[in-house]
């Protein structure tokens, strides 16, 4: 049976695909739990900062075409004059604002990535699979880690409900891929979301989970930035 035109098949499973992709890395979280003045992209690791760590992996994959950073407000000169081969726009108050407006710089975008600038020691390799699993038809594409620790449900007061199977769970890191129309829609009038995937599964849209990388974990609190240092303290300064 031909599929009508302008419509998806319903198992998320597209022909292969082309066309421009574009990376957005929101970058206007004031990173409150790190205990640091700055914001948390801006904070430095070896001499570069996370922003800067996430741009060179995004530009050493080899698979996409712009890079949008979404900053705050008062740094967008700043980071234009640090970053002058992408794009820079002025983040919100909350992610999906800023989101959204990395959406709007977009422009004719056919496969949008969506990166967290925390996640600043995710290899290049991450961003190359989930653009080859987006290209191979999947609508919408995010990397994960089984869980390796036992999980509990608790109500308000703590107490445990249930322990769902493990097995079944995993950990999703970024970037997270998308179709550029899929995600524009996903966020169209949304609320506030910290997983773009999220907002995208509940259109609808199956979300295909690949295999994550332990080196994308996210730069919250100060443990994981001693950890990232640590996992540095071999580089060369530069």
């Amino acid at each position: 049976m031909t599929q009508p035109e302008g419509e998806r098949p319903s198992d998320g499973q597209n022909e292969e695909r082309s066309g421009r992709v574009v990376a957005l890395i929101p970058a206007a979280g004031r990173g409150v739990r790190l205990g640091l003045e700055r914001p948390k992209a801006f904070v430095e690791l070896n001499g570069r900062t996370l922003l800067a760590r996430s741009v060179a992996a995004v530009r050493a994959s080899g698979v996409v075409d712009e890079v949008v950073l979404v900053v705050p407000p008062e740094l967008v000169d700043v980071v234009r004059g640090e970053h002058p081969e992408t794009t820079v726009v002025a983040g919100g108050a909350e992610r999906s604002d800023s989101v959204r407006a990395g959406l709007a710089a977009a422009g004719d975008a056919d496969l949008i990535l969506v990166h967290d600038a925390a996640r600043a020691l995710t290899p290049p390799s991450s961003f190359t699979a989930v653009v080859e699993a987006l290209r191979g038809g999947r609508d919408a594409v995010v990397p994960g880690l089984p869980v390796v620790d036992t999980l509990k449900r608790v109500d308000a007061d703590g107490t445990v409900r249930d322990t769902p199977a493990r097995g079944t769970l995993r950990a999703v890191q970024t970037p997270q891929g998308f179709a550029a129309d899929v995600l524009r829609r996903a966020h169209a009038g949304a609320a506030e979301a910290t997983d773009d995937a999220g907002l995208v599964e509940a259109l609808g849209v199956p979300v295909q989970v690949i295999d994550g990388d332990a080196l994308a974990f996210k730069i919250t609190a100060p443990h994981d930035l001693r950890l990232a240092k640590l996992l540095l303290a071999g580089e060369e300064i530069g």
